[in-house]
């Protein structure tokens, strides 16, 4: 690991989405001075409020807490989830094979949630 701390984390995302710390706090229901406090590592976010940077900038508990190097974003997941759907030949939901208008369904439905995630980062 490169050593980033969740301060350090919590401020690369913030800037990458190009979000002021007034807009995440607004998100999070504290404080920009709470913000700044915790991209500093002077404060360390409750559960509740981790759980909410997860949220806001689509990544794990993990990767903010430095257990892992990989954040892994919504879109990344719902792609990959996408991926291996659409290579599935004899798909089966609760035992029975799905028809190929069944699977569309599915992906169309992944699509729209994707879009939705997309439009969440962009915000």
């Amino acid at each position: 690991m490169n050593g980033r701390t969740l301060g350090e984390r919590l401020r690369k995302l913030r800037k990458e989405r190009h979000f002021s710390q007034a807009t995440v706090a607004s998100e999070i229901g504290v404080s920009a001075s709470a913000i700044g406090m915790y991209e500093q590592n002077r404060r360390t976010p409750d559960n509740e409020t981790l759980l909410k940077f997860c949220e806001i900038f689509g990544v794990t508990a993990d990767y903010l807490l430095g257990n892992t190097e990989n954040s892994v974003y919504v879109s990344e997941v719902l792609d990959e989830f996408t991926r291996k759907l659409a290579e599935q030949d004899a798909l089966m939901f609760d035992g029975q094979p799905l028809s190929r208008e069944e699977k569309q369904q599915i992906l169309d439905a992944i699509n729209a949630v994707a879009r939705c995630a997309e439009k969440l980062e962009l915000d």
